[in-house]
């Protein structure tokens, strides 16, 4: 069966969505062709009562229960998870020493019931820390079998840049795989989201991307939590400009002319560009996840992705 070009966010898993729900939603997933899981350490640490253990432990026991865990891409992340108990904000987060990723390892390896993470993260930068020390672990995990990729969240280009180039020189296994924040409608210049911690893909990331070969682009927020088609949901504040006036329209009227949901154009021209994407799509609910299988086959002509550009 082909793979999806699709990850499916799990932020709800053990939270929001019981194991019914869950296994209901990672079944049909599966039953589809998906294969790319994306969680972290501290999903959803900011909600009360959370820990950061409830999606990696709600995958886990999916697992456990389907026995399904070699067709399965397990994306997971360390260092934003709170060291501090009940610490709603990244204050206290573990951080990126050697120390703290070989910890955090460990407990994402028993909370999902594996021996090997396929696509292991830096959740976030830590300064602090030389990325020697950073790289040097990852390196160590890979080595022992436990990593079989490494990627970067929510880093600057220039230091995605400098770390692989360490790696290189180190013969370390280097970041393959970027993940930010990014969907179709572009942030004004300088804008920062309101979400601490998250970093928006820039005009530079792309240029990057083009130019180096091996490194595959996650993109997170890529529906904006239903913005694009929900009136409840406001569209966030660092995209208020005229180009998303016109990005609106045009998304409305391909669409129209598709016969497809707005999301589902939004999708399809994240997977469909000259540097493909792989979009997290998070879902809460077995609709939202069939909107979203929905734009795996949908391309998007050269025409009409002209049109969705111009107006960027």
């Amino acid at each position: 069966m082909t793979r999806l070009p699709l990850a499916l966010g799990t932020i709800p898993f053990g939270t929001v969505l019981d194991d019914r729900a869950t296994f209901a939603i990672l079944d049909r997933f599966a039953d589809a062709g998906g294969s790319l899981l994306d969680t972290a350490n501290n999903y959803p640490f900011w909600k009360d009562g959370a820990t950061g253990d409830e999606s990696e432990l709600a995958i886990g026991r999916w697992l456990a229960a389907r026995g399904n865990r070699d067709r399965v891409v397990l994306s997971t992340k360390c260092g934003a998870r709170p060291t501090v108990p009940g610490d709603r904000t990244l204050g206290s987060a573990e951080g990126l020493s050697a120390a703290a990723i070989g910890l955090a390892a460990e407990g994402s390896l028993r909370r999902l019931g594996t021996d090997h993470i396929d696509v292991y993260w830096a959740h976030i930068e830590d300064r602090s820390v030389p990325l020697e020390e950073t790289l040097g672990a990852f390196a160590e995990l890979a080595g022992a079998g436990k990593v079989r990729e490494i990627g970067a969240s929510n880093i600057a280009t220039w230091r995605l840049e400098r770390a692989r180039a360490l790696s290189r020189a180190n013969g370390w296994p280097a970041y393959t795989n970027v993940q930010l924040r990014h969907t179709y409608l572009r942030p004004r210049p300088g804008a920062r989201p309101a979400e601490g911690g998250h970093v928006l893909v820039q005009d530079e990331t792309i240029d990057y991307l083009r130019s180096e070969s091996g490194i595959t682009l996650w993109a997170y927020n890529t529906l904006m939590s239903g913005a694009y088609t929900r009136q409840d949901r406001p569209i966030p504040e660092i995209y208020d400009h005229p180009g998303t006036t016109r990005g609106l329209a045009v998304l409305r009227e391909v669409a129209g002319e598709l016969g497809v949901t707005v999301n589902q154009v939004v999708l399809a021209w994240l997977t469909g560009g000259d540097h493909p994407v792989v979009p997290i799509v998070g879902v809460s609910s077995l609709a939202q996840l069939e909107e979203a299988l929905g734009a795996v086959d949908l391309k998007l002509d050269e025409e009409l992705r002209t049109r969705l550009d111009s107006v960027r």
